[in-house]
């Protein structure tokens, strides 16, 4: 488990909206907007109020599906469609390059709508939110 603190900004329901400062492994995924902190939505079994700092912690096997779902699967996806459209130029006569270009801008698109869906899907989903365990 992956544990971080921050400061719980508001609360709605059972989830606490928890400010959290960039660390070293922000700076260099580059995900995030280049704000100095971060909004994270967490799971508050605890009933942490706003001013509150908290401790909270992540799953690591839901961070690392997390960062394959965004950075590796639109870069395999266009590698395929990159592959795909070389056979269907093949077939069809066209010019490689071309098809394969078209492939891979086409298949790295249709990766982008996957990863929509899973982003939809995981913030639904309680189990993928971080949960808050300590109020400091």
């Amino acid at each position: 488990m992956k544990q971080e603190q921050g400061i719980v900004v508001e609360v709605k329901g059972d989830i606490a909206h928890v400010k959290v400062g960039r660390h070293e492994e922000c700076t260099g995924c580059g995900a995030c907007p280049s704000s100095r902190h971060v909004m994270v939505d967490a799971v508050n079994g605890l009933g942490a109020k706003p001013g509150q700092r908290v401790r909270f912690e992540m799953r690591e096997e839901h961070v690392l599906v997390g960062a394959f779902v965004v950075f590796i699967m639109p870069l395999a996806a266009a590698g395929i469609g990159a592959a795909v459209g070389w056979q269907v130029g093949m077939l069809q006569g066209m010019e490689e390059t071309t098809s394969m270009a078209a492939g891979a801008v086409l298949f790295f698109l249709l990766s982008l709508l996957g990863v929509k869906l899973f982003d939809r899907q995981a913030s639904r989903n309680q189990k993928m939110k971080p949960v808050i365990v300590e109020i400091l």
